[in-house]
Parts: C-alpha cells; sequence; structure tokens
C-alpha cells in the first residue's frame, strides 16, 4: 500500500504537476509549540531536482512556515489526490527559507510564476519521498482557482505589502523571529 522511492520519478512527479492542491508542515522544536500545516495552491510548487523541491511563498496572515524553517529547518509536504486512482505523497525534507531578493530566491526565481505578494522560496533537500493509498480520501472536482490573494496583494502594493509584512511577518505566533525587511537573508 505504500513505497518509498531514491529520489524523485518521472512518473510521481507528473503526478504531482496535476495535482492543484498540496499542503505544507513544520513545527517548533518546543514541545508546547503549535504545528503549523497549510494549504496551498495557485501553480507554486516545483521539483527543483530529483531530491529538492521547492514553493513560492506569498505574503500571508503569518509567518509559521519561515520561522519553523529558520528554527530547525524541519518540513513536510504533502499531495491527496482529490480526483482520479487514490494517492497520496509525502516529501520530507530539510528546508530553508530564501526571501524575495536574496541569492538562494533569485537562483531559481525563474521557475516559479510572478504573483505580486511573493515574498519568498521555500526549499527543501529531501530525506524520505513516499507515497501511501489515499483510499479514505474523498473525491473532490476542481472548479479554479481562487484569485482572493492575488487581488489583495495588487490592492496593496509594494509598500502596504511592505508594510504589512513589518506589521504581520515580523514573528510566527509562538514568538519566534519571522522576517525583517532589513537585512533579509537566506536562511
Amino acid at each position: 500500500m505504500s513505497k518509498q522511492y531514491e529520489a524523485i520519478t518521472p512518473e510521481l512527479e507528473q503526478w504531482v504537476q496535476a495535482q492543484h492542491l498540496f499542503f505544507v508542515a513544520t513545527a517548533p522544536l518546543s514541545a508546547d509549540g503549535l504545528i503549523n500545516c497549510s494549504p496551498k495552491g495557485m501553480d507554486t510548487f516545483r521539483i527543483l531536482g530529483p531530491k529538492e523541491v521547492g514553493y513560492l511563498d506569498l505574503t500571508g496572515s503569518g509567518i509559521e512556515t519561515a520561522a519553523h524553517l529558520i528554527e530547525n529547518r524541519r518540513i513536510v509536504f504533502m499531495f491527496c489526490a482529490l480526483s482520479g486512482p487514490p494517492k497520496i505523497v509525502r516529501f520530507h525534507g530539510i528546508g530553508s527559507y530564501h526571501p524575495a531578493g536574496s541569492p538562494g530566491f533569485d537562483e531559481v526565481q525563474d521557475r516559479f510564476p510572478a504573483l505580486p505578494g511573493t515574498r519568498g522560496i521555500v526549499r527543501a533537500a529531501l530525506v524520505r519521498i513516499a507515497d501511501s493509498c489515499g483510499y479514505a480520501v474523498p473525491r473532490y472536482e476542481f472548479v479554479g482557482e481562487r484569485d482572493t490573494l492575488v487581488r489583495w496583494a495588487e490592492s496593496k502594493g509594494a509598500d502596504g505589502l511592505r508594510q504589512y509584512r513589518e506589521a504581520r511577518n515580523d514573528r510566527s505566533i509562538d514568538g519566534l523571529p519571522g522576517l525583517a525587511e532589513e537585512g533579509e537573508r537566506d536562511v
């Protein structure tokens, strides 16, 4: 019912690229810290190599993934088939956060869509690649991407987004350091 892979196979890559939704999970080291699991979409996920993946991080209400990666670098990505044959794929990795304009961001930026509100790119070197059955995952029909986040980012403009990130992305909900506009660097 499940299989582990040494690297991302062409079949896995094709399957992952066909999914419209994925989840990213991270956790702080503290036992009483909050685990974060975020749904993602908008064609922001990329396979960067046989054992490397990444996604375009857009400005949002929190900064949990970046804060957890700064602290401990643990990350897992999960894809599940919502249509077609049942399947779940998980990529466990050692992640890093690369703010927009940093060397790690610039190195792969051209592989991602140009979207307003881009905050950075999360990259992960994979340590475990596995699938499982997904037999209990319900089927859903994809009707389209939402444009709400893009419209929100466009309405804020560059200065508004910078102010928003300064106010809302400085610390995680557990108080871990997030992103600071001044002196941003790859982490």
